[in-house]
């Protein structure tokens, strides 16, 4: 919902996260405690948080945050389970995201890593930018793994790394997954991948061949960064994740009744505001 202009009425934000919550998603990413000013969508997410039905449900929540302010707020809510920090490879996103340096995110992440701890949430920093960027940042895939070694420290446990613009291809994906999957075999690794839909299957059996199992989706493939580039790359499609795993004979929790379900109200939701 974060790149659309028009503001969604909370109630209809709470009536559709209600539906998935029906699903059987592990996790569901349902507000950021980021600065209104910066994703004007979003300023509701404390009211949107109060009217999810959580009761008959075994998804987790996820809140995003962009520093230790947003991380304080979000840590005095017992209904979220993570907290999610976006942590990019290329400076100039770093900059445009958190309005921080890269180097000052890391103290950030360490003091949001102790509120955690402290409250009983878990920590989970996305890698934006992962496989390239279009600012002629510098970029190796050595950055990827300095980075989790740093966060290793900080005995973070859930990292995704982030194909933010959608530049990622099947070779370096299952390349990166390869490498960072048995040299941290403790962290749990996902895929957070934006495409269009004629490149989204390859990047998923790519990633799922190299030992990933975690993967960030969204109905229809909605979605994308507004502060990455002035063209939105949308979300790798859940439809598309659910169709490999049935072609694949890999099995999963979701209620498909209320998949489906959740998939009319998501072309419906989205047609109206996107």
């Amino acid at each position: 919902m974060q790149g659309i202009e028009t503001f969604i009425p909370t109630t209809e934000k709470i009536d559709y996260l209600n539906l998935l919550l029906q699903v059987g998603f592990d996790t569901i990413d349902f507000g950021s405690f980021v600065s209104p000013k910066a994703i004007p969508q979003l300023r509701d997410t404390a009211e949107v948080l109060d009217g999810l039905n959580l009761g008959n449900t075994l998804s987790k929540l996820l809140a995003i945050v962009a520093n230790t302010r947003g991380a304080i707020e979000a840590c005095a809510f017992n209904q979220i389970h993570y907290l999610g920090f976006p942590l990019s490879l290329s400076e100039t996103f770093q900059q445009r995201n958190t309005n921080k340096s890269i180097a000052e995110a890391y103290p950030v992440i360490a003091e949001i890593q102790n509120l955690c701890l402290k409250h009983g949430k878990e920590l989970v920093v996305y890698l934006s930018m992962g496989f390239g960027n279009p600012y002629n940042d510098p970029y190796d895939s050595s950055y990827i793994g300095q980075a989790i070694e740093r966060l290793d420290l900080m005995d973070i446990k859930h990292i995704l790394p982030s194909d933010t613009i959608g530049v990622g291809n099947a070779q370096n994906i299952k390349s990166l997954f390869e490498f960072i999957i048995p040299q941290f075999p403790h962290i749990s690794f996902g895929a957070h991948l934006h495409s269009n839909p004629t490149t989204a299957i390859q990047k998923i059996e790519a990633a799922y061949a190299a030992g990933c199992t975690k993967f960030d989706t969204s109905l229809k493939g909605i979605g994308g960064c507004p502060m990455a580039t002035d063209q939105l790359v949308g979300n790798v499609a859940t439809e598309t994740l659910v169709k490999f795993a049935s072609k694949n004979n890999i099995g999963h929790l979701l209620n498909m009744e209320k998949f489906l379900a959740a998939q009319m109200a998501a072309e419906r939701f989205f047609a109206k505001y996107h």
